[in-house]
């Protein structure tokens, strides 16, 4: 199985108004979903072989709040979808690329993720998953 892009992530203010051009664009929208260690309320927008994700954060401590703040709402991160995510994480670590988290954590869909710092993607806050094809 070969890397591909798993979704987008676009931060926003407010998920109700985010998603109402993509069901105007008659886009199946997923039930909203609390991830709480992370402070946002997520929904998936599969669109191909892809999905966009609108994150809203809940509170403002969190990161997403902290990059609205900064930047405003938009792209967040670019998420690649790997088939084998523990030895993904041991070859970067290995290689000295920085990640923002070294643990392995469980997201909304109950997909595992880590993040790569950004300073070790091109300036790109890059989020990576395990594949499971039986997620969608």
């Amino acid at each position: 199985m070969t890397v591909r892009i798993d979704h987008l992530g676009i931060a926003v203010k407010s998920l109700a108004a985010a998603k109402a051009i993509y069901e105007k664009l008659g886009l199946r929208i997923t039930p909203v979903e609390t991830v709480e260690h992370e402070q946002v309320r997520v929904v998936m927008v599969p669109v191909g072989e892809s999905r966009l994700e609108l994150l809203e954060a809940t509170s403002p401590d969190s990161a997403v709040a902290k990059f609205i703040a900064k930047r405003g709402e938009g792209l967040h991160h670019v998420c690649l979808r790997v088939p084998d995510l523990a030895a993904a994480v041991e070859r970067l670590k290995r290689d000295g690329v920085r990640l923002v988290s070294e643990d392995i954590k469980t997201g909304a869909g109950g997909h595992k993720y880590v993040f790569v710092h950004p300073s070790g993607a091109g300036g790109v806050l890059l989020e990576l998953v395990e594949s499971q094809e039986t997620r969608r």
